[in-house]
């Protein structure tokens, strides 16, 4: 009853911050002139609220549950309550990829340039991290190919800034990086979604092996769970998910971080029950910081990235010095 009281209260916290999202902005909607013109888009607000401001909340909202989503399946699959959606190494790769298509001036070619660069840039970390690994990785061998891939894919991603010789492709390198899901459009969504969806059944599925796994690796065999499988599904499923949401969004940090940490409290320490709560709260988070975006500074926008990074770092301090002090 507990657990299904927090997710109604999230889906209508979800519910609200999306409204909120839709209607913020430099430009005031009318909501009745928009909802009155919706389907025929015969006013300005209609046309506004539909083409600009629906396709960005859309996103904000599924990026935020693929990142919350993902940060409770890693945490609990790692048993680490640190880890988050890009220690393996996926998120920096789907960047990679769309820095690549924005080095080489392939984002003018096609609509669909950048999103399928990242998109390809996730699933070449994901298969990278199963060829460092091995099919019997164990939880550090993971760990290290994910660092290991960042590493990477981070320098990589300083040598195209670096040997960038368009002053304005170095641009767009850098504010996609920070993270944003600002002047998006439906064409967005669609690419995108498809993978999210498929990730999102994957880890969802995974709870019951969660549950079992933070017993030990030996009690969730001896329940018949194959655990070699089971990590390679969470890994793809992470892959799917991360991946698809930065191909369209950027790097927007610390959500998959902190949200598993708010909500842990309140579900227990079962980590399968910790997944669709991760998944909504995460949607509220990014909702919210890009509700703040577009108030804060409606002229010259803030990158979203950069205000979840002002909200997880210093919580990511706190958690820090807390442990330190339980630990003292």
């Amino acid at each position: 009853m507990k657990q299904l009281s927090l997710l109604a209260v999230l889906s209508l916290a979800v519910l609200a911050a999306f409204c909120l999202d839709m209607f913020s902005g430099s430009y005031p909607v009318n909501p009745g002139s928009a909802l009155a013109g919706w389907q025929q888009r015969d006013t300005v607000d209609a046309l506004v609220l539909r083409e600009i401001r629906l396709p960005r909340s859309l996103l904000a909202a599924l990026v935020g549950a693929c990142l919350g989503l993902a940060g409770a399946a890693i945490q609990g699959l790692l048993r680490n309550p640190l880890a988050g959606p890009g220690l393996v190494g996926v998120s920096n790769c789907a960047a990679l990829g769309a820095v690549i298509v924005f080095y080489f001036g392939l984002s003018g070619l096609a609509w669909y340039a950048l999103p399928v660069g990242g998109l390809l840039g996730a699933g070449l970390g994901a298969a990278l991290i199963f060829f460092l690994a091995g099919r019997q990785a164990s939880v550090l061998g993971l760990i290290l190919a994910g660092v290991a891939i960042n590493a990477v894919a981070s320098s990589l991603i300083s040598l195209a800034l670096n040997f960038s010789h368009n002053p304005y492709a170095m641009s767009e390198i850098v504010f996609w990086l920070l993270g944003s899901v600002a002047d998006r459009s439906m064409a967005d969504v669609s690419i995108a979604l498809p993978f999210m969806l498929v990730g999102w059944i994957v880890l969802a599925g995974s709870g019951r092996f969660l549950d079992a796994l933070s017993f030990g690796e030996e009690s969730a065999q001896s329940m018949g769970f194959s655990i070699q499988r089971q990590r390679a599904l969470i890994i793809v499923g992470v892959a799917l998910t991360v991946g698809a949401a930065v191909s369209v969004s950027g790097n927007v940090g610390f959500v998959g971080l902190v949200v598993p940490h708010l909500l842990r409290p309140l579900v227990g320490a079962e980590p399968g029950r910790l997944l669709i709560p991760s998944a909504l709260a995460g949607a509220l988070m990014v909702l919210l910081a890009d509700a703040a975006v577009q108030l804060l500074s409606p002229q010259q926008e803030l990158k979203l990235g950069v205000i979840t990074a002002l909200v997880g770092g210093p919580f990511f301090l706190w958690l820090v010095y807390r442990m330190r002090h339980d630990v003292v």
